[in-house]
């Protein structure tokens, strides 16, 4: 049976008698005493009253009532009482029980008569229902004492100290050292969506919207280009079609187009080495396509249309027919005019390495760039502010929005939230991140913080499987906390 126990020896310490002279709380010591929550969800306390000190008066009876007193004092539960008599009380006590066929304490654990002078010790044992409140609460014993007649001598309170100690589980919420990034490797993926008269690959930057996407694409080159703290390492161009005409001929059409911007660029992006560039081509993008479709969710008969494309085999020239034959008419010329568009593209990827920062200039960088940096970097600046400190929280929270899918930067970041008191925005920060192990053992932790239980063994569930080994010690601490508090 598992129990959660605190035993120990020692005298009462008495509160404030109403009368001085019934004073007996303070003669008596409390041994061996045990209070635990068992399997079956009870609390049970055990003692041993030890009467050997007690000189009573013979005509006294003294009934102590043991009390669980909350740890703010609002909720107690009370136990059943143990009942001390002198010896006159006692004979007289017997004398009426036995004329009236009456029991005069029926709620006591037990009745006994003081034996003056004498070894005497009193084994109690009681049990009650586990409520939540009882976590660090007190037992308290309380004693009222009449004399003969049955009138009263005083009234008594002593405190046993605390019992059922508040279960604080240590986590296991590891920091992770950031890895030394040797070269800092970094790319940027754009797209140019370039207008083309019918079967032309020409670039006219006079055609439609043409100048606009190409000072875009201009712009996107020249700040890697003119940034002096990055070397580019490579221009990667993909084009792509849309399906109107045959998969061959768009196939042939999105190479073209890829080599006429990619030409283009060399001519206009003047000091970039012509080696860097590299082409290639996809023909008909029907991933784009779906996409654009499920943006326009009015479009008629959309399920007819999605299911075409998601059951499209290889010939998709037969799926455009399916699209074109759906009835009415209007449902393809709204595909043709609205959603084709924007698949016709060529999108450029731009690789580049990036120089390191010393701290100073780090400190400068995490500003405007920290995205720059390497998670490294981000952490010596973090660490020149102090632990804790609000700077050393903004910045690590600057690494894991330059870095959301990097279990480094998000699992340092939320533990310094959460350190810092700051659970919920752990919580929402992890709730976004990729599911790791180390991630999800850190959110079960943050769940559990937030009193989540449910949530929490989710997670923790997630992170075993994942092979976390801090989540297996933290998901056997999170059901012993659990079942410690459960009712």
């Amino acid at each position: 049976m598992k129990k959660y126990i605190i035993s120990v020896a020692l005298f009462l310490a008495l509160g404030t008698p109403l009368f001085s002279q019934t004073s007996y709380l303070s003669e008596i010591a409390v041994e061996n005493r045990k209070v635990e929550k068992t399997d079956a969800r009870m609390v049970r306390v055990g003692m041993d009253l030890n009467l050997d000190a007690l000189d009573m008066k013979n005509q006294h009876v003294m009934a102590i009532d043991p009390y669980i007193v909350s740890a703010d004092g609002t909720q107690e539960q009370k136990l059943p009482s143990v009942v001390i008599e002198g010896k006159i009380r006692h004979k007289a006590d017997i004398r009426r029980e036995a004329l009236e066929n009456i029991k005069l304490y029926p709620e006591a654990q037990a009745t006994v008569r003081r034996k003056n002078g004498s070894d005497q010790t009193v084994s109690y044992e009681a049990s009650v229902p586990f409520k939540r409140w009882m976590i660090g609460s007190e037992l308290v014993l309380r004693a009222d004492v009449s004399g003969c007649a049955q009138c009263g001598e005083g009234s008594e309170t002593a405190y046993t100290s605390d019992i059922l100690p508040p279960m604080n589980p240590a986590y296991a919420m590891p920091f992770i050292s950031p890895k030394e990034e040797i070269v800092k490797r970094r790319s940027e993926t754009r797209a140019a969506r370039l207008q083309f008269r019918q079967d032309s690959h020409n670039i006219r930057p006079n055609y439609k919207n043409n100048q606009e996407e190409l000072d875009k694409v201009r712009e996107s080159l020249n700040l890697v280009k003119e940034n002096n703290d990055l070397s580019i390492t490579g221009i990667y161009v993909t084009g792509y079609a849309s399906p109107e005409g045959t998969m061959d001929y768009n196939m042939r059409l999105s190479e073209r187009r890829a080599k006429a911007f990619t030409e283009y660029v060399k001519k206009d992006m003047e000091g970039i080495d012509p080696s860097l560039y590299h082409v290639d081509w996809k023909g008909e993008d029907w991933d784009e396509l779906r996409r654009q479709v499920e943006a326009h969710p009015n479009l008629l008969r959309i399920e007819d249309v999605l299911d075409i494309i998601d059951n499209c085999g290889e010939d998709r020239d037969v799926c455009e027919e399916k699209i074109k034959a759906l009835v009415p008419p209007e449902i393809y010329q709204r595909v043709l005019n609205e959603m084709y568009g924007p698949i016709r593209r060529n999108e450029y990827r731009i690789e580049y390495n990036v120089r390191h920062f010393d701290l100073e200039e780090g400190k400068q960088m995490i500003k405007t760039r920290p995205d720059l940096m390497s998670v490294s970097e981000i952490q010596k600046v973090a660490d020149s502010y102090g632990k804790g400190t609000p700077e050393y929280i903004d910045c690590l929270l600057c690494g894991a929005k330059a870095y959301p899918n990097d279990v480094t930067a998000v699992n340092n970041a939320a533990l310094a939230l959460m350190e810092a008191g700051r659970t919920e925005e752990a919580v929402s920060l992890l709730e976004k991140a990729p599911a790791e192990g180390a991630l999800q053992n850190m959110l079960g932790v943050a769940y559990m913080k937030l009193g989540k239980a449910d949530k929490a063994r989710e997670a923790f569930r997630t992170a075993v499987e994942k092979g976390n080994p801090d989540a297996v010690k933290n998901s056997k601490l999170m059901e012993d906390y659990v079942e410690y508090m459960a009712e």
